[in-house]
């Protein structure tokens, strides 16, 4: 669930006050951009990418909008070039899972 977490002062998929909250925002900021830059939605960007990785299978779950699938529908026609998607990577940083017992 993404929710605003006061402690950590950003929307988060879990609030741990760890270095991984700022790392994840670089990288949700750097889908920002590349959405931006082509006028679509950041989950079309975030699921292009995804599509452009071959060997990673994901099902989408939980769409309870509309717009959840028009974005994963209209996903599929958008190709990322490889400077977009080098911009995408650049920012992540592996870490451990956090949140979770």
């Amino acid at each position: 669930m993404l929710i605003w977490t006061k402690e950590c002062q950003t929307l988060a998929w879990h609030c741990s006050p760890t270095k991984t909250v700022e790392a994840d925002k670089r990288v949700a900021d750097r889908v920002a951009e590349v959405a931006t830059a082509r006028g679509i939605s950041r989950a079309q960007v975030a699921l292009a990418w995804l599509l452009s990785k071959p060997v990673i299978t994901a099902p989408i779950i939980g769409a309870t909008k509309l717009q959840h699938l028009d974005d994963a529908i209209a996903s599929v026609a958008v190709q990322l070039s490889g400077e977009e998607i080098a911009s995408l990577e650049a920012p992540y940083a592996p870490h451990s899972v956090v949140g979770f017992t």
